[in-house]
């Protein structure tokens, strides 16, 4: 056979298993693989167009978030009809939160799909919402609006969205202790500490102090993440502590 030929014959036998995981994942067989392959092609891997550009997922995880933003507003607008324009912006939020976003990634295993010259333990968890806001733009380009409603439906809105539910989540501790402090008139303070571990990666340290009092303590690869950590771990102590705290 013929080194063209071997070529054609990978490829075909590539596209071939790439439709059977799609059509799993989907429930549809790709009509244009070009776009899949660029939703699951990390930058990493050096590919490029026929006009040079760089191909990665990165663009159509542009274009999957816009339209995952676009059919989960239409949904709460409808489902919600009484819910003001600052209550349906907070529920979106918890819809497409990255955290809710990598659950659904891991869950369809997208991760396993992906073409990239670093390791898939080097990546953090966000890899997985990148990954399906990849692949929500790559439906959209390749079925068109109405079937990527549908994807969404399927992956996003019908098996986990609850109003209910989504009403009493909370995706940002942090922004939680903050907006109760402020109501409650209490003073609150993140002070950052110097953390003396021996971690190979560098951490930070981070305590929350309320009128005063330290309520909780936390550390995390950034002080971003120290945060975080720290407020939720204030939330919970403070559902037995708040009448405490003066």
């Amino acid at each position: 056979m013929s080194p063209i030929k071997n070529i054609f014959k990978r490829r075909s036998e590539k596209n071939r298993s790439l439709t059977g995981c799609l059509k799993k994942i989907t429930g549809f067989s790709p009509a244009k693989h070009v776009y899949y392959e660029k939703a699951f092609t990390h930058r990493s891997a050096n590919r490029k167009d026929e006009l040079g550009n760089p191909i990665s997922y990165e663009r159509l995880e542009f274009l999957g978030d816009a339209i995952l933003s676009a059919v989960v507003a239409h949904y709460l607008f409808d489902k919600v009809p009484s819910g003001d324009e600052g209550y349906l912006t907070k529920m979106r939020s918890k819809v497409v939160s990255r955290e809710h976003l990598n659950e659904i990634g891991k869950e369809l295993k997208l991760s396993s799909l992906m073409h990239s010259k670093i390791p898939l333990s080097q990546f953090g968890e966000n890899i997985h919402g990148n990954l399906f806001e990849a692949l929500i733009g790559a439906v959209f380009l390749d079925k068109g609006y109405i079937a990527c409603d549908r994807f969404i439906y399927k992956t996003v809105i019908g098996p986990h969205v609850d109003i209910e539910s989504l009403e009493g989540k909370i995706i940002s501790y942090k922004s939680y202790i903050i907006e109760w402090c402020q109501k409650e008139k209490k003073t609150f303070y993140f002070e950052s500490l110097e953390d003396a571990g021996k971690d190979l990666l560098k951490h930070f340290s981070v305590k929350l102090r309320i009128n005063g009092k330290t309520v909780a303590k936390a550390r995390a690869t950034s002080k971003k993440k120290a945060e975080e950590k720290v407020s939720k771990r204030a939330y919970f102590a403070l559902q037995d502590k708040i009448n405490k705290i003066t």
